[in-house]
């Protein structure tokens, strides 16, 4: 059995081997039991990090805001997937801000309430857990994603952190997925590039399909496929890859073999960081190349 002081140790080994000290671990809201710390950036930036709460036409959504210390660089408005605004995100936020970014991830919930919006370590297979999680997913449409993404980047563009003569980025996660599309399609001439990765339902046979948002979009893409969601509606990437072809649409449209849904953050059961990294670094030169 290890003593207090054997903990210590192996928590300050552990923290100093991803590049974190103990308050920045702490200001992360990592518990003693999260140990899945991602990979540090190399050459990373200082940055500032906040919770904020931006004020929408539904109400004040509660965020966090993260950016490198000095200067103005890109804004990218993350959507989480269906466990809400956590840990997990705001490490991958953090990550996104070290590496030169000014990062905003949201409380998509906020109408019903303030993050956390589910338990930590919370287990999808619980049916009163699923049943919970799934009303507030189920709260959620295209009229509210525009709610939000229309609050979010005016926000955004009132930073002084935010350099607004570069495009801006939108990463989504699950639900969140769709959500990026919805934005760029909306907000063309401001939304850059878009990130969906493991995205739910990004392709389907209905008039309110996110893939028929194309010819409205602007912005270059990455849409990262989790290896059993393709499997289930295979289909699907053939009509997003038609969707941006047809508009002569840059898009990074991949299935992820091996990976799982939900594979990239790092709390998920389904975490596979080998993916993950590779899912990471391919966003980052999206980024390289889009946010001009």
């Amino acid at each position: 059995m290890c003593d207090q002081d054997s903990i210590n140790d192996a928590l300050e080994y552990h923290l100093k081997s991803k590049g974190l000290s103990r308050r920045q671990f702490g200001a992360l809201g990592l518990g003693a039991g999260f140990v899945a710390l991602l990979p540090p950036v190399a050459n990373a930036a200082e940055v500032t990090e906040t919770e904020v709460t931006i004020k929408t036409a539904d109400g004040q959504c509660d965020a966090y805001f993260v950016h490198p210390a000095k200067g103005a660089h890109p804004a990218v408005l993350v959507w989480p997937d269906i466990f809400g605004l956590r840990a997990s995100f705001r490490q991958m936020g953090r990550r996104l801000a070290e590496s030169g970014y000014s990062v905003l991830v949201i409380n998509p919930f906020y109408r019903t309430k303030k993050a956390p919006t589910s338990p930590d370590h919370a287990d999808f297979s619980d049916p009163a857990t699923r049943g919970s999680l799934m009303a507030l997913m189920g709260s959620l449409n295209a009229d509210t994603v525009a709610v939000d993404a229309k609050a979010c980047i005016a926000w955004l563009d009132a930073q002084a952190s935010v350099d607004k003569k570069r495009k801006m980025a939108t990463t989504g996660y699950c639900m969140g997925g769709p959500f990026t599309m919805r934005t760029a399609a909306a907000y063309p001439n401001r939304i850059g590039a878009g990130a969906s990765f493991h995205g739910a339902n990004l392709a389907n046979d209905k008039p309110d399909s996110p893939h028929l948002l194309v010819p409205k979009m602007k912005a270059h893409f990455l849409i990262a496929i989790a290896d059993n969601d393709d499997k289930q509606t295979p289909e699907a990437k053939t009509l997003l890859r038609e969707a941006y072809d047809k508009v002569k649409l840059p898009a990074e449209i991949e299935v992820y073999a091996g990976a799982m849904h939900g594979w990239c953050p790092p709390d998920s059961q389904a975490y596979n960081e080998a993916q993950a990294e590779k899912a990471w670094a391919r966003m980052l030169a999206l980024f390289k190349t889009a946010l001009v």
